[in-house]
């Protein structure tokens, strides 16, 4: 059975740092690419960033270049997302989602073949 499980959201002020993890199991970790996603209320998903699993490449959304750097430990077949410098926009509900094979760029969250249940940040001001 395939599963990502979310972790490491919560409650933070702006300025602050967190740091999401992705635990991946049930499928061939290497051969995915795995992405962060978030949606807030009212609003769509969207990208936030995505490693190759079989490279280590790494893609980010604009708004978070220079503040989220995303990892991977294929050891642990867990992903992290590390956030600083949070901002009360990036309130939202994070996901993580795998896809097969190489990226060249973030996916359309529509293009993901698995997800998991999302882990809520929020950003106080």
């Amino acid at each position: 059975e395939v599963q990502l499980q979310a972790s490491g959201g919560g409650l933070v002020q702006a300025g602050g740092s967190l740091r999401l993890s992705c635990a991946a199991s049930g499928f061939t970790f290497d051969d995915y690419a795995i992405g962060w996603f978030r949606q807030a209320p009212g609003k769509e998903r969207e990208g936030v960033s995505c490693i190759s699993s079989r490279d280590g490449s790494t893609y980010y959304a604009d708004s978070v270049k220079g503040r989220f750097t995303i990892s991977s430990d294929n050891a642990k077949n867990t992903v992290y997302l590390q956030m600083n410098s949070l901002k009360p926009e990036d309130t939202a509900v994070y996901y993580c989602a795998a896809v097969i094979g190489s990226i060249a760029t973030i996916p359309e969250h529509y293009g993901m073949d698995y997800w998991g249940k999302g882990t809520q940040v929020t950003v106080s001001s």
